[in-house]
């Protein structure tokens, strides 16, 4: 058996489905029927839309990164380290006469 990929939908098109399954003027059997999407599919797509309606009005931004304080940190610690161990070879690399000058 071959390996089974899902089919990707850009977000425009997720969208404007959506916005028709809101609008409620066709079923989702007919909204699925006329995009060649499965029924669940477009309840899920509507529902996303509805909620995500909110935050729209919220003043918040929807975008906002998911990252811990703990990560940042991490993060931090990992840029000193390698600061310290670029430094320390650029100096050791001018002591043995491999690099003139430095930066």
């Amino acid at each position: 058996m071959g390996k089974v990929t899902r089919k990707r939908y850009a977000a425009e098109f997720k969208s404007r489905v959506a916005l028709e399954a809101i609008r409620g003027e066709l079923t989702l059997a007919e909204l699925a029927s006329k995009h060649g999407v499965h029924q669940t599919m477009i309840a899920q797509w509507k529902r996303q839309a509805i909620e995500g309606m909110a935050s729209l009005f919220s003043g918040k931004s929807v975008t906002e990164p998911s990252v811990s304080p703990a990560d940042v940190e991490k993060l931090h610690a990992k840029i000193g380290q390698l600061l310290v161990e670029r430094d320390f070879l650029r100096d050791a690399s001018a002591r043995l006469g491999v690099i003139r000058g430095g930066r």
